[in-house]
């Protein structure tokens, strides 16, 4: 009778167990060295079988064979789950990156800060590499220092600002590791997070701050306090005035000092506003327009649903579109910067809406 070999009991136990199935091309699994030779070294691999690594596999990963001793722990990436004579083939062509994903997933669940060079930069963000890994910092996660203030939201602006912090250090902390999709992202906002967070802890929300407006962004300005230049605190567009505004610059200019209310303080970041101190005009529009009332108007604004008209400095009504049949109509009728008689047909202070319709 034949004497079945190693292999093929092996495979023949495999099969039995159902265990072949077990086993992926590209998945990587752990063994215990158990044999090496001159060009080829076996792996225990438990249950599933035996594992070998030889030809070119063990030629391009001899540097780390010459090290390994019977017994010691590897981890092998699957190339066949089953050669001719029964073994699962192995590569350890990439067990040192196993090894820095390891130390990744590490810093991450200890939530240390690391420091990284910034190599290159997109409009999306900076790259960088945490231990020869390659990584991704996403413009959102930059500090409030290092983040690009560009007015005009223009991607060209921005990138010409990132590319000023190629060739620096930052201390950033890992966020997304995602191994399978070789993804690595970090943050420098939440490392400067953890040291604005106990600066934070003497103020809270309803605490009128002094600050200097230390930049514009289409979405808001930020403010500088005046007592503690590390807090940076956000003013949101929507936080910056009463009246409907485009744009913050025309509201605030950097380097202006300003008063503003804390209305937040979330996870190391703190939202301003600027509006909760000014006096607020809805409060007593019922004393200057009435329901019926002819009033005059500029056109200040068009969107998909109508025309924003200015009534005063601080009161914009709408003109809905369907007192023109349409956007194109609308445009047709009456233009920006010209003023119109209106008659206003709903006024509702509560919800800071004045509907207008057009006089005939």
């Amino acid at each position: 009778m034949k004497k079945l070999s190693d292999g093929t009991m092996t495979a023949l136990l495999k099969n039995e167990h159902g265990l072949i199935k077990a086993l992926k091309l590209a998945e990587f699994i752990e063994g215990a060295v158990m044999k090496k030779g001159q060009k080829v070294m076996y792996v225990d691999l438990g249950p599933l079988g035996t594992g070998v690594i030889f030809g070119a596999e063990y030629m391009n990963a001899a540097d780390i064979i010459k090290n390994l001793k019977i017994g010691d722990k590897i981890s092998g990436k699957i190339i066949d789950q089953e050669n001719d004579d029964g073994f699962v083939e192995l590569s350890l062509a990439e067990a040192g990156k196993q090894k820095v994903w390891a130390e990744i997933k590490e810093m991450k669940d200890k939530d240390e800060p690391v420091m990284v060079k910034i190599l290159a930069a997109n409009t999306g963000g900076l790259l960088t590499e945490v231990n020869g890994m390659k990584a991704f910092l996403p413009v959102s996660q930059l500090s409030n220092e290092h983040y690009p203030r560009v007015p005009d939201g223009s991607k060209e602006k921005i990138l010409d600002e990132l590319k000023k912090m190629v060739g620096t250090d930052l201390r950033v902390k890992i966020i997304t590791n995602t191994q399978n999709m070789n993804k690595l992202i970090v943050s420098e906002r939440e490392v400067a997070n953890e040291n604005v967070k106990e600066l934070l802890a003497k103020y809270k929300v309803g605490d009128v701050i002094e600050g200097i407006i230390s930049g514009v962004a289409d979405f808001g300005a930020f403010m500088r306090f005046v007592d503690q230049p590390s807090i940076e605190g956000l003013i949101h567009i929507s936080e910056l005035d009463h009246k409907l505004i485009e744009h913050p610059k025309e509201v605030v200019k950097v380097n202006d000092s300003v008063k503003a209310k804390v209305v937040e303080i979330k996870d190391g970041r703190v939202s301003l506003s600027l509006k909760a101190l000014k006096p607020n005009p809805w409060d007593t529009v019922a004393e200057k327009y009435k329901e019926g009332q002819t009033v005059t108007g500029t056109i200040t604004r068009f969107n998909p649903f109508g025309a924003f008209v200015g009534l005063d400095i601080e009161i914009q009504g709408l003109v809905h579109v369907t007192e023109f049949g349409g956007v194109d109509e609308m445009k047709q009728k009456i233009e920006l910067g010209k003023q119109y008689k209106f008659t206003i047909s709903s006024l509702k202070p509560a919800e800071k809406r004045i509907i207008l319709k057009v006089v005939k």
